[in-house]
C-alpha cells in the first residue's frame, strides 16, 4: 500500500498518481497523489531533504 508524501492517502484509488526516485538523491521513492500534484503541494524528501512542489 503507497501513500502519498503530502498528505497520506492511499494512491490506488486516486487517479494521476505517481511514483519516482527523489530527484536529488534517487535513493528514496517519492508517491504523490493525483490531487496533491494538481494543486502543487510541497514534499519533502525524508531520506535528503529535498523539497519540491
Amino acid at each position: 500500500m503507497r501513500k502519498c508524501i503530502s498528505c497520506g492517502r492511499e494512491i490506488s484509488t486516486i487517479e494521476n498518481s505517481v511514483v519516482f526516485p527523489c530527484p536529488k538523491c534517487g535513493e528514496h521513492e517519492i508517491v504523490r497523489c493525483g490531487r496533491c500534484r494538481k494543486i502543487a503541494a510541497k514534499y519533502k524528501c525524508p531520506k535528503c531533504g529535498f523539497e519540491g512542489p
